[in-house]
């Protein structure tokens, strides 16, 4: 069984960028001192010359822990980020890009301040939302091209929450 760690800057760093705002963030004043830019949180990765940056929002229900996870997805062609729009935890489970290896999946918990973005490659679960529907705004590639490989889990892996 995997146990969710808290999601950070740096535990998350090989699998992508947490997206929140946090006080080493690059920032200025806009907007004639009416608001404050947290600036390049992450960037978009695209790899083809016809991609272009989406943005979709999904709605998503929420799942009963212990979670049986069946199937992990990558997405080789461009990044992928979940920007949460609900105030509901959510786990995010990641292994490495390249090729799968099932004893290398890490777990985390993500807050509702914390959004995600996953580098282009790497290999993560389907949202899973722990409290009430929620709404993710979600930022990624379209174009040509195959972009989500899908890979059965064998055994299925079981994701916990440490109360």
């Amino acid at each position: 069984m995997l146990r969710a760690k808290p999601l950070n800057a740096s535990r998350f760093s090989l699998f992508g960028d947490v997206i929140e705002l946090r006080e080493d963030n690059v920032r200025f004043p806009i907007n004639q001192g009416t608001a404050v830019r947290h600036h390049a949180l992450s960037t978009v990765q695209l790899s083809g010359e016809n991609d272009e940056a989406i943005v979709s929002i999904f709605l998503t229900e929420p799942v009963a822990l212990p979670f049986t996870a069946e199937s992990m997805e990558c997405h080789p062609l461009g990044s992928q980020a979940f920007i949460p729009l609900s105030d509901s935890p959510y786990l995010v489970a990641v292994a490495p890009a390249g090729d799968f290896k099932q004893h290398s999946v890490e777990l985390f918990v993500a807050q509702p301040h914390q959004g995600v973005n996953y580098y282009q490659g790497v290999w993560h679960h389907y949202l899973l939302s722990l409290r009430g529907a929620s709404r993710f705004l979600v930022i990624d590639r379209q174009g040509p091209g195959t972009n989500c490989e899908v890979i059965n889990l064998d055994p299925p892996l079981t994701f916990s929450v440490e109360e």
